[in-house]
């Protein structure tokens, strides 16, 4: 037997999903996570093992997708570290583009923060590239070395180096890495174009500062996890999950972690995917509610949409990941009334896993969302198979305190709380889709994470993006996300030139020179029957941002250059309703690479229309709409496909419970997904 083993460890719970190779069969566990991510995996590697009834020498993969990077960022815990630029351009991450957030007046009230890097551990050294790669003044490689070694000195653990126009000729800042080596060989070097080879020196700079900061850490962080596993008895191959989906060895993510910032969140919509398309269904949104938040994303013909920027706390960062915005509503987000408004609120602060919703009964006092539904009734007396028992009574008194407070009775209240987390959920999935020129009706509602099912049907209502699909195991769907991905890596470089119609040879030369270098990597990591996608950024002349297209490619590999600007013109239309009359213009190439995806050998079970009545256990009391109504309960497990569950109902599995509202049903479908849909929608 061989086995895959994933690992997400979230900011409440580590999922971990066991992956036979062979048969395609799964096991999953759930435990409460750590302050420390990496310590809850042994009892989560111990519980999953014994479910499939395997050893730990059987697991050859492991693939492992955290919130380390992200956190050591949010939370500035990151390293000490010093900045070399250019001479002229020490206040690059002061400057940065000159712009404050909000209306015209939020400069009055926006306090700026504080540079990764404070200007004491900056140092200017003497030399220029000009843009188009020529040397205008040769590095100065004694000032280069008298600044390392005063870094050092003063406490550096890392150096970012960011010379201007570097993405056009690298030499500068090599001579800085070799230098480093030389002087102080502990130390942590970013070479800015290594992590984006791209123009826009603020963009660039940010991006190898970010990764300079959290390098160290996240490096120790990848090494106590590599030790733990040993110690579990694990020796296999661990990859890391990309932000932008893929996956990459754990030795590159030690050198390159700001290509890991998202990465759990990632997982998660490569699952939806997953799930998705095997179903028929190729526009998703997607819905992760977990713990301490929520992450939303929409997918248009089975792809995901992928970012170039993402702004990560106050830190822009210019690296792939997939389109997903976070917002503070998840199952342990705390609800309160604020002194000076009066008004119910809930989050962004949560509970957490310590101590957790007042229902856990480990200390905490604060109502949440998770507090809110077992008052109404949506959720069991238990989580995760009965290892977690929940106190209906502790609940009722908190929310009572709350409700004292607003006048209204305690199911008022829990239901009001409900409602304003689904409002903010919404509310993103909304900035998403209508934002964007998209119909949230023309999609499909793909609801994950611990708590992403017990709201996905009344998301849905307000969205009118019907059905809901909720996968087998929704509750661990990240972690199961990725086994569905294989290797990827990114390869770019900056060419600004206008678009003229015919055949460009210096476009398709330099796409060749990207196809060669995307070819290598896949062969150094040994992947074959890997995918090449080709894109590039355009603009019209003068404009000051890009639009990422899909390059079109003649048989000789040759770019289509009068299709590809019919394509930028289309995409243009789409997202600003015009089209100027104006030239176009390239910025910059890319190929990604893509290593082979694993296969599932799942097959359709056969549909059966059923009531769902072997899967019926009790009828509970569940309050809707302001009354009491009787709600069947169902064990997911017992649920076969083609049986048609009418709601109110609650359909309990050991990683999540789903709840449907009258008025809808839920139908399993031929992959054990959960389909559901307004009664009389056909």
């Amino acid at each position: 037997m061989s086995l895959s083993l994933a690992v997400d460890a979230g900011g409440t719970f580590t999922d971990l999903v066991l992956t036979d190779t062979a048969s395609g069969h799964t096991w999953i566990a759930k435990t409460p996570s750590a302050s420390d991510p990496t310590e809850a995996v042994p009892d989560g590697i111990a519980k999953v093992c014994d479910a499939a009834g395997a050893g730990r020498g059987a697991i050859t993969s492991l693939h492992y997708g955290s919130t380390a990077a992200l956190n050591v960022l949010l939370t500035r815990r990151g390293a000490t570290i010093g900045l070399l630029t250019t001479a002229g351009f020490g206040q690059i991450l002061h400057l940065a583009r000159s712009q404050t957030p909000g209306p015209l007046v939020g400069w009055l009230s926006w306090v700026k923060p504080d540079p990764l890097v404070p200007l004491e551990l900056t140092r200017e050294i003497p030399e220029r590239v000009r843009a188009d790669g020529t040397v205008e003044v040769p590095l100065d490689t004694e000032a280069a070395r008298r600044a390392v070694a005063d870094l050092a000195e003063r406490g550096a653990e890392a150096i970012a180096v960011v010379f201007l126009h570097s993405y056009a000729n690298p030499d500068h800042e090599l001579q800085v890495r070799r230098i480093a080596a030389d002087l102080a060989p502990e130390l942590h070097v970013t070479l800015s174009h290594e992590v984006l080879p791209e123009y826009r020196e603020y963009e660039r700079a940010m991006t190898a500062v970010v990764n300079t900061y959290i390098s160290p850490s996240v490096s120790r962080s990848l090494q106590a996890f590599g030790s733990r596993l040993r110690a579990e008895g694990l020796d296999c191959a661990v990859n890391v999950v990309r932000s932008d989906g893929g996956l990459m060895s754990s030795d590159a993510a030690a050198v390159r972690p700001v290509e890991t910032i998202i990465s759990g969140p990632s997982g998660g919509v490569a699952g939806a995917l997953a799930v998705a398309t095997a179903a028929g269904f190729a526009d998703i949104l997607t819905l992760d509610m977990g713990g301490t938040s929520t992450d939303v994303s929409v997918c248009t013909g089975g792809e995901a949409l992928i970012s170039r920027d993402t702004v990560v706390g106050d830190h822009p960062v210019r690296s792939p990941s997939v389109d997903v915005r976070s917002i503070g509503a998840g199952g342990g987000s705390i609800a309160f009334v604020p002194e000076l408004l009066r008004g119910l609120r809930v989050g962004p602060a949560s509970a957490g896993a310590e101590p957790g919703p007042v229902c856990y009964g480990r200390g905490g006092d604060r109502p949440t969302v998770t507090d809110a539904n077992l008052v109404l009734g949506r959720l069991p007396a238990g989580l995760l198979g009965g290892e977690i028992t929940l106190d209906r009574e502790a609940a009722e008194r908190a929310l009572g305190l709350l409700g004292s407070d607003l006048g209204m009775s305690v199911h008022e209240t829990a239901q009001a709380v409900v409602d304003i987390a689904n409002e903010k959920m919404a509310g993103a999935l909304r900035i998403m889709s209508v934002e964007r020129g998209l119909d949230p009706r023309d999609y499909t509602l793909v609801a994950f994470g611990g708590a992403g099912p017990l709201h996905g049907n009344a998301l849905a209502g307000l969205l009118g993006c019907f059905p809901v699909l909720v996968p087998p195991a929704p509750g661990v769907l990240s972690a199961y996300g990725f086994h569905t991905v294989g290797h990827r890596n990114s390869f770019s470089r900056t060419l600004i030139r206008e678009l003229r119609a015919g055949r460009d040879e210096d476009v398709t030369k330099a796409f060749a020179e990207m196809v060669d270098r995307a070819q290598a990597w896949l062969d150094a990591q040994g992947l074959t029957g890997g995918v090449l996608a080709f894109t590039c950024d355009l603009r019209f002349l003068r404009q000051g941002y890009e639009i990422e297209v899909a390059v079109p490619t003649g048989d000789g590999g040759e770019v289509l250059i009068d299709a590809l600007a019919e394509r930028f013109r289309s995409e243009h239309q789409r997202l600003y309703g015009f089209v100027p009359e104006a030239p176009i213009e390239m910025v910059n190439v890319r190929v990604e690479a893509r290593g082979p995806a694993p296969r599932s050998d799942r097959e359709p079970q056969t549909v059966v229309p059923g009531d769902g009545s072997a899967a019926r256990t009790s009828t509970e009391q569940v309050y809707e709409q302001g009354r009491w109504v009787p709600a069947g309960v169902f064990e997911r497990e017992r649920l076969r496909a083609g049986d048609t569950v009418a709601g109110p109902a609650i359909i309990t599995q050991t990683d999540t419970t789903t709840f449907v509202h009258g008025g809808h049903v839920a139908v399993t479908d031929a992959w054990a997904n959960l389909l559901i849909a307004p009664e009389d929608s056909g």
